[in-house]
């Protein structure tokens, strides 16, 4: 157990992006297309999040053309450039897929001050 522990320390991001659920978050990834790359935006609201060290990820969702579109992302992808938080929301469940089965005003989350 301990030589995984070490194994995985190393690929570990020194400091990770403080991601909580409710938030609304901008996140920015690294896409290749053939030999050129780029940064590819992602933002939506952090309805799940998921613990265990190197295999800690977040679900970020939001609706595109009338059409819900979730993205789970791993916290210590290389792929991540960095995660902004636009704003700070206040839930009360650790887990917001009830979110999935409302639409327009009803899907959004209170701020927090």
């Amino acid at each position: 157990m301990n030589l995984m522990q070490q194994f995985s320390q190393k690929y570990m991001k020194e400091s990770a992006p403080e991601v909580r659920v409710g938030d609304t978050v901008r996140v920015h990834i690294r896409v290749k297309e053939g030999n050129r790359e780029r940064i590819q935006v992602f933002e939506g609201t952090v309805i799940a999040k998921k613990h265990g060290g190197i295999e800690e990820s977040f679900t970020v969702r939001r609706v595109s053309y009338g059409v819900g579109v979730e993205k789970v992302f791993p916290l210590h992808a290389p792929t991540i450039e960095k995660v902004e938080t636009v704003r700070k929301g206040k839930v009360r469940r650790a887990k917001l897929y009830y979110l999935r089965n409302r639409v327009g005003k009803a899907a959004k989350v209170k701020e927090s001050l």
